[in-house]
């Protein structure tokens, strides 16, 4: 495109368009729900099954435990790997709330670990340091959380030699790379446990909320299957270990069913929206790390501003009508909850990036024309 094109007004710009994808797939949602509502089954229904089989031939993982939220998937898997009070989690601090509050709900320690710049991830020097201030602290070290942010997986390489090392697992929270592969690896298939979300915004998304979790382990995903209805044995009154109320529903599932049968196709359609973004304005902004071994989900585009101020170019965007949104304005270590958690010594890539990103809209329908326009109107806003 021409950046000198002249700014054409585009009306009803989505962050992220759902009503095109159910436009999309109306009859057959309306099919699937109406099969639900004749059955009757609305509680682990056949379509759980169905779509616990379907997300296994999708990912590789060899086994599927869907549940009711992204973040019940995290205390479940925490659950199952035995995390007591009092022992310490590694987490990064630039991410969503729900990661650390997994942890600490269970009575453990998250310890916040901070970033790398160029692809928001868990950095592994600050991991490093992290581990150091907690071994001073005399908490027992467990494991890490790695969280997959806006899309991208993690070096899950790097990070499984250092936990191995340490006799720490690692599990991946993948609430937004669903969809995400790197090293010929598929997100589900890259730490000991994965845990993913459903929400409705993500790469993936029902239309409530939902999660599941994927293992190779069969011991964990028998643990987790149990956990997942109050910890049942054979029988579901006889309860052998604390668990949750952590069902997905059938309608949930019938819907992702669906879903998941044009996820390969949206997972491409994100890819060249990305991909455009990146050659219209990597040149005035520091634009997202891609390279050739990974692919990511694009949960957001994120970009990155070095000079220019965040709110005067948000203004700007908003004025002509581009949906932004700012993922995330106070990293958790700063946030009133978790401030109290240990950290590494050096948390400054978090706490700038808090201040310097912000995403534009992705999602698979976005059509060239309006997103000419995002890309006019961000080049004009930060000229």
């Amino acid at each position: 495109m021409s950046s000198n094109a002249a700014l054409k007004p585009v009306e009803n710009i989505a962050f992220i368009d759902l009503a095109a994808q159910q436009a999309r797939i109306k009859d057959k949602i309306d099919n699937a729900l109406s099969t639900v509502l004749a059955h009757g089954k609305y509680i682990m229904g056949p379509e759980v099954k169905q779509f616990e089989a379907d997300l296994c031939s999708y990912t590789g993982a060899k086994h599927t435990i869907s549940c009711s939220s992204g973040t019940d998937a995290l205390v479940m898997a925490l659950m199952a790997l035995g995390v007591q009070a009092g022992d310490a989690v590694f987490v990064p601090s630039f991410t969503f709330a729900a990661t650390a509050e997994a942890v600490a709900i269970l009575g453990a320690i998250p310890v916040f670990v901070d970033v790398d710049a160029k692809n928001y991830n868990i950095d592994l020097s600050s991991l490093e340091a992290a581990y150091e201030t907690n071994a001073a602290l005399n908490h027992k070290a467990v494991g890490i959380i790695a969280v997959d942010l806006f899309g991208l997986p993690a070096n899950y390489e790097a990070l499984n030699s250092f936990a191995e090392q340490k006799g720490l697992w690692v599990m991946a929270d993948s609430a937004q790379s669903l969809g995400g592969r790197s090293n010929n690896q598929n997100v589900g298939q890259m730490a000991r446990v994965t845990t993913t979300s459903f929400f409705p915004a993500k790469p993936l998304g029902c239309y409530g909320d939902g999660g599941a979790i994927f293992t190779d382990d069969d011991d964990l995903a028998a643990k987790l299957r149990s956990i997942r209805v109050h910890g049942k044995g054979n029988d579901k009154y006889d309860n052998v270990r604390l668990g949750v109320n952590g069902r997905l529903d059938t309608l949930q599932a019938a819907i992702l069913i669906e879903k998941l049968k044009i996820f390969p196709e949206e997972i491409v359609s994100r890819n060249r929206v990305a991909a455009y973004y990146n050659e219209n304005l990597s040149d005035i902004i520091q634009t997202p790390f891609m390279d050739d071994q990974t692919t990511c989900a694009w949960a957001q585009y994120t970009l990155q501003l070095s000079e220019k101020n965040r709110q005067d170019v948000l203004d700007q965007l908003k004025a002509a009508s581009v949906p932004t949104a700012v993922y995330y304005p106070l990293p958790l270590h700063q946030q009133t909850c978790y401030k109290d958690y240990p950290s590494a010594p050096d948390m400054g890539t978090c706490e700038k990036l808090s201040q310097t990103v912000f995403s534009l809209p992705m999602h698979p329908y976005l059509k060239p024309d309006t997103q000419d326009y995002i890309i006019q109107a961000v080049r004009k806003a930060l000229t």
